[in-house]
């Protein structure tokens, strides 16, 4: 009955200091981004570059340029 006694605290006590830590790690991330956002004007993030359409290629145009392509290959044969 000790060592059941034993394992209890042993569990306990390792499952309260992973609450503790895990709760002073939200603490400290929601401080930081307070910190953060008084400095964002420093170094603030860029906006996403945007992609032209003409080097999009959609997904037919390619099916169609690949039929071609075995169409002509077997034309040649």
């Amino acid at each position: 009955m000790a060592i059941f006694l034993q394992g209890l605290v042993l569990m306990v006590s390792g499952m309260g200091i992973v609450y503790l830590f895990l709760s002073l790690l939200v603490w400290v991330m929601n401080r930081s981004t307070s910190v953060v956002a008084r400095f964002n004007h420093i170094l603030p993030d860029g906006e996403p570059k945007k992609k032209s359409r003409q080097a999009q290629q959609p997904a037919a145009l390619h099916d169609e340029v690949l039929v071609a392509i075995a169409v002509a290959a077997a034309q040649a044969r």
